[in-house]
C-alpha cells in the first residue's frame, strides 16, 4: 500500500466519494424519468423504475466501495467500507420495526464514516492478517458506522444552517435573487452539501428552482467542456448526464476553478429572471440531470413550441456556449488555469 499522507488521504476519500456517487446515480439520470413517463404503458418498466429508486438509495455502498477501491484495498476491506457508509450514511431509517430506504444520505457523513473506516483497517491490517474477515466488517461497521451513525444529526444541522442562509438570497429582488441563487447552487453541486436537500430544506420553488438548476447546468458544462482536452469523451458527459460532483476533488484541490463555474452560473441566473424558468422544490438541485430540471420547468410553464425552444436555449444552448467562452477566458486568455487541473482519474 502507497504512503499516506494528509493531502493524499483526503484526496483519496474525495475521488472515491465523487466517482461513487456518480455510478450510483446516472442509471436514474439517464433513464428514470422516462422510465416513469412509459410505466402506465409499459407495466414491466415499473420494475425498473423502482430498481432505479433502490439503486439512488444505495449511494452509500458505492461511495465506501469505491474510496476502498481508491485506496487499493482487498475485497473484504472495500466492503466492509461501504457497509460501514451505507449504515451511517442517512439513507437508512428504522421506523417501527422497518427497515426504510429513503433518498440517497448525506455525503458528509459518508465521507466522514469511510475515512474512520479506512484509518481503522490500516491500522488493523497488520494485526488480524488470517481473521480479517472475521475482523474488519465488524470493527469497520461497530466503530466506524456507529461514529458515523452518531455524527450525522450534526452534519445535517450544518445543512440546514447553510440552507437558511442561502434562503435569505429569496427576499431579493427577482433578477439579484436569480443570479446569486445560480451561482450557490453551482457551487454547492461540486461540494459534499447535497443541492436537492438544501432545495427541498427551504422550499425553493418558482425563478429561485428555475435559477439553481441553470447554475447547476452552467457547472455541469462548464466542467465537461474545460475537461475536453484531458478527459474521455464519456466521463465528460457524466458531469450533465450524472452529476457535476465527479470533479469535486478537482475543486477542493484547485478551488480558483469555481471562477469560471461562478462566472456562467452568473448567466444563467439572468436568463433564469429574463425567461421566468420556472421549478418545484422537489426539481430544484437537479440540473439537467434526467432532464428533471427541463422536464419541470415544461410542467409548469406549459409544453407549447415557443417553450420548448426556451428550454433548449436555457438548459442547453446557453449554459454550453458560455461554457466555452469561460473555457477560452481563464484557460487561454488570463492563463489561470491549466488544463490538467480538470483531470479526472477513474481508472
Amino acid at each position: 500500500m502507497e504512503k499516506l499522507t494528509p493531502k493524499s488521504f483526503m484526496m483519496h476519500l474525495l475521488n472515491g466519494s465523487a466517482l461513487g456517487i456518480v455510478v450510483a446515480l446516472v442509471p436514474g439520470a439517464l433513464l428514470g424519468e422516462l422510465f416513469k413517463a412509459l410505466t402506465p404503458y409499459c407495466e414491466p418498466l415499473g420494475m425498473l423504475t423502482q430498481m432505479i429508486g433502490a439503486t439512488n438509495a444505495m449511494v452509500g455502498i458505492a461511495v465506501g466501495v469505491a474510496i476502498g477501491y481508491m485506496f487499493k484495498f482487498t475485497p473484504i476491506e472495500s466492503i466492509s467500507v461501504g457497509l460501514a457508509t451505507m449504515a451511517a450514511g442517512g439513507a437508512v431509517r428504522f421506523a417501527d420495526g422497518i427497515i426504510q430506504l429513503k433518498g440517497t444520505g448525506d455525503i458528509f457523513t459518508m465521507v466522514f464514516t469511510a475515512g474512520i473506516a479506512v484509518g481503522l483497517i490500516v491500522l488493523l491490517r497488520g494485526k488480524v492478517r488470517g481473521y480479517a474477515i472475521l475482523v474488519v466488517p465488524v470493527v469497520s461497521l461497530f466503530v466506524a458506522g456507529a461514529l458515523g451513525r452518531l455524527a450525522f444529526p450534526y452534519f445535517i444541522a450544518f445543512s440546514q444552517l447553510l440552507g437558511s442562509w442561502i434562503a435569505h438570497l429569496l427576499t431579493l429582488e427577482q433578477t439579484l435573487m436569480a443570479v446569486l441563487i445560480a451561482i450557490a447552487f453551482a457551487c454547492l453541486i461540486v461540494s459534499p452539501v447535497s443541492s436537492v436537500g438544501i432545495a427541498t430544506a427551504i422550499h425553493l420553488a418558482g425563478v429561485g428552482s428555475g435559477a439553481a438548476n441553470l447554475g447547476i447546468c452552467a457547472c455541469a458544462f462548464s466542467l465537461a467542456v474545460a475537461g475536453r482536452r484531458v478527459n474521455p469523451l464519456g466521463t465528460c458527459a457524466a458531469h450533465f448526464v450524472g452529476s457535476p460532483k465527479l470533479s469535486m476533488p478537482n475543486i477542493v484541490a484547485k478551488p480558483k476553478l469555481l471562477l469560471p463555474i461562478m462566472l456562467n452560473a452568473a448567466l444563467a441566473g439572468v436568463l433564469a429572471s429574463l425567461f421566468q424558468i420556472q421549478g418545484t422544490e422537489f426539481s430544484a438541485g437537479f440540473g439537467i440531470s434526467g432532464l428533471i430540471g427541463p422536464v419541470n420547468h415544461l410542467k409548469l410553464a406549459g409544453w407549447g413550441a415557443g417553450q420548448l425552444a426556451v428550454s433548449l436555449l436555457v438548459f442547453v444552448i446557453v449554459p454550453v456556449a458560455g461554457a466555452f467562452a469561460v473555457d477560452w477566458l481563464f484557460v487561454n486568455k488570463l492563463k489561470w488555469i491549466a488544463p490538467e487541473d480538470y483531470k479526472i482519474d477513474v481508472s
